[in-house]
């Protein structure tokens, strides 16, 4: 009776008279000690689950079961403990059962949520039976740590793969910024017959984003749209940034206009979005709004505002931002937050300034911070700034020739043509080698990427021919872009 009515409390949440119930009974049995762990686990109270587990070791006559050890591994799981984990799993393999596919999934999640991938496969490697948890469990930790090699050949193994499967190898691949893989991977979900949900699509629209795949991700809108997705805050956030990225602002703020309940997520992520296009006074004006609305801001949401700051060299308010974030919000300022400070100052002119924070900011400034500041002694020609850049960038990037052939132009505005002459010698005597830009363009929902130099690329002669016609007729009539697409078979 005391077992169904800690249930019930579990049920509405009412934790303190189900400890209340407990604390009665002066001998509790082992499905007494299962339901009050099962409810405060429940209820997150993961001490709570400790503290029941150690007066079930110590008082009761009766073991753990099958019914008790996976509450306990979450809940280690969820405290961050691996010794106490290791130590409950050591009471598994006392206690038993030794083959239970629910415990054993348990343990498989606990271990990965410790970063253990030798523990974790070695309980995969010895369970008698696995189920597509087991190899979700394991699949996702792989993913969720980058170890994309590993994952992918688990997947490849999987007898049954599921929509958390797909995700995972989809969010693994995002996360380490292989963003082609994962459409790729998202393409073959679909072919699988798998119908994308809500964080498969979350997962997938970052890639959209990064690489500019502005037609999956319309797509991706349209299908979220019809299956009702766009009711998830988290859906619309992606979508958002997608959009942003792919230079699509005024749908951006279409979709920011039409959204029921933003976050913190949703307000930053417009905030971004107006910054990468320049819009320092969307960015603000989207700030004031946030604050009318009662949102607290947090560590992106000022990125994106020093970065909108940055744009059109507001340094004044660039620099009540970052006192706001450290004074108001008790938001302790990151390496990108200074770097943007730093950047904005710099854009602005105010170099020895820029100098000075670079020298009592907590952290190391790294080569963004320096280079920032490099190209910026160009514009305003300071080269005695531009020195102290480069003593820096030499030190972090020995072998970089951008830094190189920034400082011997600053040099040759200056007119020293001896400077210029000593750097470019140095340049070819160490061999240096420029890091290439690369081009990205979308063609029947296919991201292509082009690097200088690289003639890999099918087509290759053909593409060489159109832009060899288009140099040539650059002072003329612009060609009729069917007829050039269609030489070279894309239409």
């Amino acid at each position: 009776m005391v077992t169904k009515m800690v249930d019930l409390c579990d049920k509405f949440r009412d934790m303190d008279y189900a400890t209340c119930l407990f604390n009665q009974v002066s001998n509790p049995n082992v499905f007494l000690y299962n339901s009050i762990i099962r409810a405060y686990t429940h209820n997150s109270l993961y001490c709570d689950v400790i503290r029941i587990y150690k007066q079930l070791l110590r008082k009761s006559i009766e073991f753990p079961d099958r019914f008790t050890f996976p509450f306990m591994f979450k809940s280690c799981a969820s405290l961050g403990s691996c010794y106490l984990g290791k130590q409950v799993h050591g009471h598994l393999c006392k206690f038993g059962p030794k083959f239970h596919v629910v415990t054993e999934n348990a343990l498989i999640d606990m271990y990965m949520k410790f970063d253990d991938l030798v523990d974790a496969h070695k309980v995969f490697d010895e369970m008698s039976e696995r189920d597509v948890i087991s190899w979700n469990s394991l699949l996702s930790g792989y993913a969720r740590l980058g170890q994309m090699k590993k994952a992918k050949g688990l997947f490849y193994l999987m007898p049954d793969k599921t929509i958390v499967s797909w995700t995972a190898m989809i969010s693994g691949y995002t996360g380490i910024g292989c963003y082609v893989e994962a459409m790729d991977f998202f393409r073959e979900m679909q072919l699988a017959g798998i119908e994308p949900d809500e964080i498969s699509l979350i997962s997938v629209l970052p890639s959209c984003a990064h690489l500019g795949s502005l037609e999956l991700g319309k797509w991706i809108h349209m299908y979220a749209e019809r299956r009702g997705f766009l009711k998830q805050t988290g859906v619309c956030n992606a979508l958002i940034e997608m959009y942003s990225k792919c230079g699509m602002i005024c749908q951006a703020i279409q979709l920011f206009g039409q959204m029921k309940g933003k976050d913190v997520i949703s307000w930053s992520t417009m905030i971004s979005g107006y910054a990468h296009h320049g819009n320092a006074h969307g960015a603000v004006e989207t700030f004031n709004e946030m604050q009318r609305a009662k949102v607290k801001p947090n560590g992106i949401t000022f990125l994106g505002l020093l970065s909108a700051c940055s744009h059109v060299g507001m340094w004044q308010e660039g620099l009540k931002y970052f006192d706001m974030m450290r004074q108001d919000y008790q938001i302790e300022p990151k390496i990108e937050h200074y770097g943007c400070l730093i950047d904005v100052l710099a854009r602005a002119g105010k170099l020895e300034r820029a100098v000075e924070i670079t020298k009592t900011m907590p952290v190391k400034p790294d080569s963004k911070i320096w280079g920032s500041l490099l190209s910026s002694c160009r514009t305003k020609g300071n080269l005695d700034v531009a020195l102290v850049a480069m003593d820096h960038l030499v030190e972090l990037e020995p072998e970089d020739m951008g830094n190189y052939v920034l400082l011997a132009n600053i040099y040759a505005d200056l007119g020293k043509w001896e400077d210029v002459s000593r750097l470019r010698k140095m340049i070819r005597n160490e061999n240096m080698k420029k890091t290439p830009g690369c081009s990205l363009i979308e063609v029947n929902n296919i991201v292509q990427e082009f690097v200088a130099g690289d003639n890999s690329k099918p087509f290759w002669t053909e593409i060489s021919l159109v832009l060899q016609l288009f140099t040539s007729h650059q002072d003329h009539d612009v060609i009729n872009n069917n007829n050039a697409l269609a030489f070279i078979g894309m239409v």
